[in-house]
């Protein structure tokens, strides 16, 4: 390997299997002597690698932690696995996973070749399984949106509204939030002049327009803090809604309630939705009575009618 900067390469990506590295062994894999081995390591540590060498029979090199993580070289199996499984822990939304694995799962398929993006999606086609319990994503939706949040671009994408009506957005992503079992994009959007979050999980192809922003002031310390309703410009909701339902909160999460904490439990068989919502009356009214379950609305009193409609409505079919 005659090739210095590829060789160098070959080395370092030796070194980074956790193991010690006899210098014959790496002259041997190297093709080259020992004399040349000891001079790659000292221009690794000249670019910041820690090698640490020991001496005697056991001796060898190997690559230790230092005070900054240096690139990661993986080979081919390496890299599917890890997109594999970034990409099944945010289909599957599990509570802690970050944004940063997102960022991640953008980066690292940007730069597969073609061959192993085809091995990464039929395995993750395949292995899978999204939760019952989660809002399921599509982990392409959302690697596209890391990328559009990362490179400030404008994104444009089809958006299927809880009251099932959908429309075309046109936005300013700034973050990517994991919250609740769900994930949410925070943006600008231009259409409507003012900022949103959208449920991903209800986002359909996105699509980068190219358009690079700069990003606004976003009413909220950050993007989790938007959307957990942390917002510095609320004004007064459209209707505050208060009701306990007769089921266990894991029953009703998913169902109802779109943020953190609008569905709390109250005892083990009892929980309790407190929101700010602007959906649907007749929706929020026929999901409750899909619950199968008893329950009862403090407020507000337009939920209250809009129970009542759905009850006269199925008077008269059954008469």
């Amino acid at each position: 390997m005659t090739d210095t900067p590829a060789r160098l390469l070959r080395l370092l990506s030796l070194l980074q299997t956790p193991r010690e590295w006899p210098g014959s062994e790496l002259a041997d894999r190297l093709g080259v002597s020992d004399r040349t081995v000891r001079r790659d390591i000292d221009r690794l540590r000249e670019l910041g690698y820690p090698v640490e060498a020991t001496l005697g029979v056991t001796g060898g090199y190997r690559l230790v932690a230092g005070a900054a993580m240096p690139p990661l070289l993986v080979d081919d199996e390496e890299a599917v696995a890890i997109a594999v499984g970034l990409r099944a822990a945010a289909g599957s939304a599990i509570a802690g996973i970050e944004e940063a694995s997102v960022r991640a799962l953008a980066k690292l398929e940007q730069v597969l070749p073609a061959k192993l993006r085809r091995r990464v999606r039929v395995l993750g086609t395949a292995t899978i399984q999204p939760s019952t319990d989660a809002a399921a994503v599509d982990p392409e939706v959302l690697t596209t949106l890391a990328a559009c949040v990362t490179n400030r671009e404008r994104v444009r994408f089809a958006y299927r509204a809880a009251s099932g009506a959908e429309s075309r957005r046109n936005l300013e992503p700034i973050g990517l939030v994991p919250a609740h079992r769900r994930w949410y994009l925070v943006g600008f959007d231009l259409d409507r002049d003012d900022w949103r979050s959208f449920r991903a999980d209800r986002i359909e192809n996105p699509q980068p327009t190219g358009a690079r922003f700069t990003p606004r002031e976003l009413p909220a310390r950050d993007a989790a803090a938007y959307v957990t309703g942390e917002r510095t410009d609320w004004g007064t909701p459209t209707l505050r809604y208060d009701v306990t339902i007769q089921l266990p909160a894991y029953r009703v999460i998913g169902r109802l309630g779109d943020l953190p904490g609008d569905i709390t439990p109250v005892d083990e068989t009892t929980c309790r939705m407190e929101s700010d919502r602007d959906d649907s009356l007749e929706w929020v009214a026929h999901r409750l009575v899909a619950l199968g379950a008893d329950f009862h609305v403090r407020q507000p009193p337009e939920l209250i009618q809009a129970l009542e409609a759905v009850r006269a409505r199925v008077d008269r079919a059954v008469q």
